[in-house]
């Protein structure tokens, strides 16, 4: 019965949530069942939130200089030309405004995704349980740190993109890891939050591919890339 009235409320919370967010692009929270399909987050006093805030102190404390230029740089920079370094300083919106369209809408889908899920765990950020630890991105007083909204945008945007380019798959998929870690080092997320949101990403991705507007504007942004660098055929 208990089980029952949690999933009952949790349920009721992801349809406000649902409602509130805006409208899905490709692929929203009711076609994968977001909530069945992450875990719960560890509790607060748990012991593996314990161990998970003993690695964020660890890493506070030798955490570079250029390593918060990094990570705050990275944190406004929450669209597909996150993958510059790897694909060339042509890879702007200026010179790609059909890629930066359908970076638009696949971010789009991350929000509409990720927010119920936020709102139905609730999870505490790691610096607002323990107040010893010093975050160098933005903060807040909000519970919303399961999963991360910027862990998973990475991703989801690494795996379309490589939809696009997938000879470059390997330097993609590296650059995303990092982009989720950083969100370690600015010291505001768990890095449970941080596995969930990879699993994430992957099922809104699997899912988006089989739409055929995705499709539309996969090749789309794939004929503008190719003005650009060659790109191995592959499945689109």
């Amino acid at each position: 019965m208990q089980r029952f009235l949690i999933s009952s409320v949790c349920l009721a919370i992801l349809q406000l949530g649902v409602a509130q967010a805006k409208e899905p692009a490709f692929v929203g929270p009711d076609e994968i069942r977001v909530v069945q399909l992450l875990p719960t987050p560890p509790a607060a006093d748990s012991a593996q939130t314990r161990a998970e805030l003993a690695e964020l102190r660890q890493l506070e404390g030798v955490r570079t200089e250029q390593q918060v230029e990094r990570v705050r740089k990275d944190e406004a920079t929450e669209n597909m030309f996150l993958f510059q370094a790897q694909m060339g300083d042509w890879f702007n919106a200026q010179q790609l405004p059909l890629m930066a369209a359908f970076a638009a809408h696949v971010k789009n889908d991350e929000g509409v995704n990720t927010t119920p899920l936020k709102q139905v765990f609730s999870r505490v950020r790691p610096y607002n349980l323990d107040p010893a630890l010093h975050p160098v991105c933005k903060t807040k007083t909000v519970n919303d740190s399961y999963p991360s909204g910027h862990a998973t945008s990475g991703y989801m945007l690494a795996l379309s993109l490589i939809d696009v380019a997938p000879q470059m798959r390997d330097v993609l998929l590296a650059r995303a890891d990092e982009y989720a870690n950083n969100r370690l080092l600015c010291g505001v997320h768990f890095r449970s939050d941080i596995q969930a949101s990879k699993v994430l990403a992957y099922s809104i991705h699997a899912a988006m591919v089989n739409k055929p507007q995705y499709q539309q504007e996969m090749l789309a942004a794939r004929a503008e890339l190719q003005r650009f660098m060659p790109l191995t055929p592959g499945k689109p």
